[in-house]
């Protein structure tokens, strides 16, 4: 940099110093015209020697002239030359040598600009220009520069709306391009407009006003039906779904219609379109489309099959059988002595004795005393009252008795709404299946299609939700004894899955850890005539009565009822099947008494397959989800647990799972953190 900005010096001098003469020749030339015209204004009559004289010195001025601009152009050239010699010539070890490529490398073409170029084709190098250094007096107004940064940005963003607007306002011009180039300064914009076409067939972004209507018959848990419903979300049409498990009457009306109670079955308008071969094969043959518009152009007629009614319930849910005990049991209401009492130093609340009922039965059904005791046996055996310590089931004498609608626990329970189920006791399997069938459908149509995400808005303001809370009445004198283990596993699971939705829409999402406890500990049902709350079904069921995470006592104290219900085996797989409504637990699910074990296993395979578990090779390092901390005692040491583990992973995680516990090495266990946010 040093010898260019000398150089750089040396030229200004050397033109300053051209420069200087020229003027000074000029000014000389000036003077001399200015002297020789005053002298010929005084001598008028002048002789034409003189003229001569005159006209000879100015000829030789000019050629004068002539000769020292020859003389500055040459200097000029020369000073050229050396500057594009400086230039060309590097400086290396005090001497000066000329870069040349190799004979076999390609000559290096020089940037454009520097050379000129002539009519006979022959380029000549021009003078590169100097960068001079800034003095330092120099000032730069950083105000004024982002004031102009702003202004052209300003000015580009205008025209970019300007253009965009008067593309919008062309749009209905026929003969406008299919593609519109926009070019601004450092930016191309390309504007393609769509066809009619194009937006006729495009589904997906068109809401379709038909006159006509899409309806098509289902049930819950069917794949081929939920095949046909996302075939009509991504395609954005509207349809009308009747699933025949909610609106069980509507079966009848489908087997009319088609001759088969198979699904789905889809009509348009009253015509029966099929099933989801016949939506395939339309699809794939590219006649969907048109088909669609020809059958869904006219008016939908009254022989369509109608749209559900909401609010309503089947005449065989109004008009169910009445219990044949409810007759006595009401007398038993009205006549019994109601109040509180003291046994065994306690007090107990709103009781009677069994001989007082014993004494109102006799008389009311003019029996003797031991027909009075097997009809209480038999009351006390469909639920309608209880022991108030729950030590037998229904004896004569100085023994304390309540009713179901006295318990103190009633409050918590949020399947009793106002009064007792006073209907004949129904097969809890059967309870249990149409619970789940409504809550499934549900899902369907409020939940994301991985089921991980739930809409509970929707869900609470549901059909189908409001006949589950009318249904699950039918749960609190069901008799759940007889159930076999794995109708008994199904049964709980997919309850305690309803129940959650059910606690999240009715209470709310819990915040912190007392929140979370009394929201899994205090929503309850009432089952077979005891509480069942969301912590009850998992650690004194499913679990087998086993103590909760950072608790000291089991759910079920000595002679409690509910352990006849509890399972005699843990299956730690049921970790995987139960959703509590958060980001990190597994996603909702239901189960079936015939395949939940098959069920439970794809459950757990699922969710390693996800966040469940990772392994960093690198690090020795396995990440585990904190439900495995929290129930180690079902899943056993923890090195157990990875070999246990193993069974349920991909083949990649089964892979380096398998590497890191055979090499010999020790392995790190992490656990994560917990996501407590609800499943929205």
């Amino acid at each position: 940099m040093k010898d260019i900005s000398e150089g750089s010096f040396d030229e200004v001098s050397l033109n300053m110093d051209l420069q200087s003469k020229k003027l000074s020749k000029e000014d000389e030339q000036i003077r001399r015209e200015v002297l020789g015209g005053n002298h010929a204004s005084h001598s008028e009559n002048g002789s034409i020697k003189d003229s001569e004289n005159i006209s000879e010195n100015l000829n030789g001025k000019e050629k004068g002239e002539e000769e020292e601009e020859e003389e500055i152009n040459s200097m000029e050239e020369e000073e050229e030359e050396e500057s594009i010699q400086k230039v060309d010539y590097l400086n290396i070890n005090g001497e000066e040598q000329l870069i040349q490529p190799h004979s076999c490398l390609p000559r290096p073409e020089a940037p454009p600009g520097l050379l000129k170029s002539y009519s006979n084709g022959e380029e000549q190098r021009t003078t590169m220009e100097r960068s001079v250094s800034l003095s330092d007096n120099f000032y730069v107004d950083v105000p004024s520069i982002g004031k102009f940064i702003r202004d052209r940005s300003n000015s580009f963003s205008a025209a970019i709306v300007n253009r965009i607007s008067s593309l919008k306002e062309n749009t209905s011009n026929e003969f406008q391009p299919k593609v519109t180039e926009i070019h601004l300064s450092g930016l191309k914009v390309i504007v393609q407009v769509k066809s009619i076409e194009d937006d006729d067939n495009d589904f997906s972004n068109k809401e379709f006003n038909f006159k006509g209507r899409i309806s098509f018959f289902s049930k819950s848990n069917c794949r081929d039906c939920g095949a046909v419903r996302s075939f009509f979300r991504e395609k954005g049409l509207k349809f009308v779904e009747i699933n025949i498990d909610v609106y069980p009457l509507r079966e009848k009306e489908l087997i009319e219609r088609t001759g088969s109670s198979m699904v789905p079955q889809i009509f348009f308008n009253e015509k029966h379109f099929g099933g989801l071969v016949a939506l395939n094969s339309l699809r794939n043959s590219g006649e969907f489309e048109k088909r669609l518009k020809e059958m869904l152009g006219r008016k939908c007629p009254e022989k369509a099959p109608c749209p559900p009614v909401y609010g309503f319930d089947d005449p065989e849910d109004v008009n169910e059988q009445i219990d044949e005990m409810i007759g006595i049991v009401g007398v038993l209401r009205h006549r019994l002595p109601i109040q509180d009492r003291l046994t065994k130093m306690k007090i107990v609340k709103n009781c009677f004795a069994g001989c007082e009922m014993v004494d109102i039965m006799i008389q009311h059904l003019d029996c003797g005393r031991k027909k009075a005791i097997e009809v209480g046996k038999v009351i006390a055996m469909k639920h309608f009252i209880h022991h108030v310590f729950g030590e037998n089931d229904f004896e004569d004498g100085n023994h304390f008795y309540r009713f179901l609608e006295h318990e103190a626990f009633i409050p918590k329970c949020f399947n009793f709404r106002g009064s007792v189920n006073d209907c004949e006791p129904k097969i809890a399997v059967m309870v249990g299946q149409k619970l789940t069938k409504l809550m499934s459908a549900a899902l369907e149509s409020y939940a994301s299609e991985d089921r991980h995400h739930v809409d509970y808005v929707g869900i609470s303001n549901s059909e189908e939700f409001r006949r589950y809370v009318n249904l699950a009445q039918d749960l609190q004198r069901c008799d759940i004894l007889p159930l076999s283990p794995d109708e008994k596993l199904a049964f709980f699971l997919n309850l305690y899955n309803a129940m959650v939705i059910h606690a999240v829409i009715r209470v709310g999402c819990p915040e912190g850890a007392i929140d979370r406890r009394n929201f899994f500990g205090d929503f309850q049902y009432i089952i077979g005539g005891h509480p069942y709350s969301l912590t009850t079904i998992k650690n004194g069921i499913l679990r087998s009565n086993r103590r909760q995470p950072y608790s000291l006592v089991k759910p079920f104290g000595h002679g409690d009822r509910r352990l006849e219900v509890a399972l005699t085996k843990v299956n730690p797989l049921i970790h995987f099947g139960l959703c509590n409504g958060t980001r990190s637990s597994p996603k909702v699910r239901f189960f079936s008494a015939q395949g939940v074990e098959a069920e439970l296993r794809c459950a757990a395979r699922e969710f390693f397959s996800g966040d469940g578990m990772e392994v960093d090779l690198e690090k020795r390092t396995v990440y585990l989800t904190r439900i495995l901390r929290w129930f180690n005692s079902d899943f056993g040491q923890e090195k157990d647990i990875l070999r246990w583990i193993i069974s349920y992973l991909d083949a990649t995680k089964a892979g380096l799972l398998t590497h890191l516990l055979n090499d010999g090495a020790p392995v790190n266990i992490v656990y994560q953190n917990y996501n407590w946010s609800l499943n929205t």
